[in-house]
């Protein structure tokens, strides 16, 4: 059985679809790296996202190596011999299921050095997700080869292609008020990341993973059926799959956006001042240590200042909107392309800008004050911070109150400085406290 396994995987299109899989997932992956080298279920998710176009590859692929023999014109020799079909599809399922499978795996391997001195965090669940998109793609490769044995037209590859990637933009909106249903039915839906500490849950991975086993044995039984008899029991699979993956897959609002709260556990540094991240970015900590204890240097010289950096793990899930502390500034981590802090400048005037800017549900600050006031702490002029809603005349502003500063006496600068402080903390107006109002 090997040796028949070895020949149909060098006279099948098995290898080169792996080829074409495996070049197209790693250059996807590979476009956006930014959006996945924070941590390995990042990564995990993306990939799985980016079966939106891989699993109707394998489809189409599979019904293109369906045709080989009718390509060939043995089809009616090979149908008279006295071996059964099914044992005579066993390596060809095999050699697909392995490739594409395989590539898929592989895709994933070729992503690791990217990140590997910066993710230290590995739980359990990116490797069901992986492993489950590996699953996915050999449903998508036995699938296409029963279509296309049973439609053994030139054009059945391409359309089985366009069809997949339509069935995979349909089912999510089709199924939009249960969305549990459509984490079942697309591999890719739900798995597009709104933070680094979102995952997959234990249920959605076991739901789909056994409607896509069922899925597969049901084109296994389709690719060796013999009548319509078969062909018609070959939906037995996938009608009771879809039924116990359906039972399994949790429901609920946030079914398909669960948080890891291990995630978002607060690591912190040894020393002094406390400086702290969310373990899925551990490895960014001693990046992240020296400019955050320069800000909270440059605070010091307040009153009352903040003594401690923690990052800010906030997302909509509830529960997780930390208290606010006076005491402790937060900050949201930035994961550069190549799993790094990237550019540090940010830190400290995104810390100093923290600390004017009060508790979160306070809207009495000024975005202008509190540029200008951290800007004469660090001693250099305000500029813009690009930001989605920054307004031009902002950092304008900004310029002005800090070049007020800058014509005043140290001391004299530094209490109006401390005045907008106070102000931040006790969440009260800040406007005209730099200008001496």
């Amino acid at each position: 059985m090997t040796r028949v396994l070895g020949i149909e995987l060098r006279r099948s299109a098995a290898i080169s679809t792996a080829i074409i899989l495996l070049l197209a997932g790693a250059g996807l992956l590979y476009s956006l790296p930014d959006r996945w080298a924070a941590g390995w279920m990042p990564l995990a998710m993306m990939q799985r996202e980016y079966l939106m176009l891989l699993w109707p590859v394998a489809l189409a692929a599979g019904a293109w190596q369906a045709r080989r023999e009718h390509r060939s014109h043995v089809a009616e020799l090979f149908a008279s011999t006295a071996r059964p079909r099914a044992q005579r599809m066993l390596p060809t399922l095999g050699a697909m299921g392995i490739m594409v499978a395989g590539a898929y795996l592989l895709a994933a391997a070729v992503a690791v050095p990217w990140m590997f001195d910066t993710v230290r965090y590995l739980p359990a669940a990116p490797f069901a997700v992986i492993a489950v998109g590996a699953l996915a793609m050999v449903a998508a490769a036995w699938l296409g080869l029963a279509v296309g044995r049973l439609l053994p037209s030139p054009l059945t590859a391409p359309a089985l292609a366009i069809a997949g990637i339509g069935v995979l933009q349909v089912v999510p909106v089709a199924l939009v008020r249960r969305e549990w249903l459509a984490l079942v039915f697309s591999p890719s839906h739900g798995m597009g990341q709104y933070t680094d500490y979102q995952t997959v849950s234990g249920r959605v991975s076991a739901a789909q993973a056994v409607w896509l086993v069922a899925l597969a044995v049901a084109a296994a039984v389709l690719l060796a059926s013999g009548g319509w008899r078969t062909r018609v029991a070959a939906l037995l699979p996938a009608v009771l799959g879809a039924g116990v993956a359906a039972m399994i897959v949790p429901r609920g609002e946030f079914a398909a956006h669960p948080i890891d709260r291990v995630a978002q556990e607060q690591v912190c540094d040894a020393g002094s001042p406390r400086v702290c991240v969310s373990r899925i970015h551990a490895g960014l900590l001693p990046e992240m240590v020296p400019p955050a204890r320069q800000a909270l240097a440059l605070l010091a010289k307040l009153p009352d200042a903040p003594t401690t950096v923690e990052e800010d793990t906030y997302t909509f899930h509830p529960d997780t909107f930390p208290a606010w502390r006076a005491d402790t500034l937060r900050i949201s981590v930035r994961v550069d392309k190549s799993g790094h802090l990237g550019d540090q400048d940010w830190v400290v005037p995104e810390l100093l800008g923290r600390a004017f800017r009060g508790p979160y549900d306070c809207d009495n600050g000024s975005e202008t004050v509190s540029r200008a006031a951290a800007a004469w702490l660090m001693g250099r002029e305000p500029r813009p911070d690009h930001g989605i809603t920054e307004e031009p005349q902002v950092n304008a502003e900004a310029v002005t109150l800090w070049q007020g500063l800058r014509r005043l006496p140290e001391p004299q600068a530094l209490a109006r400085v401390a005045a907008v402080h106070r102000a931040a903390v006790a969440c009260e107006k800040q406007d005209g406290l730099l200008a001496g109002k």
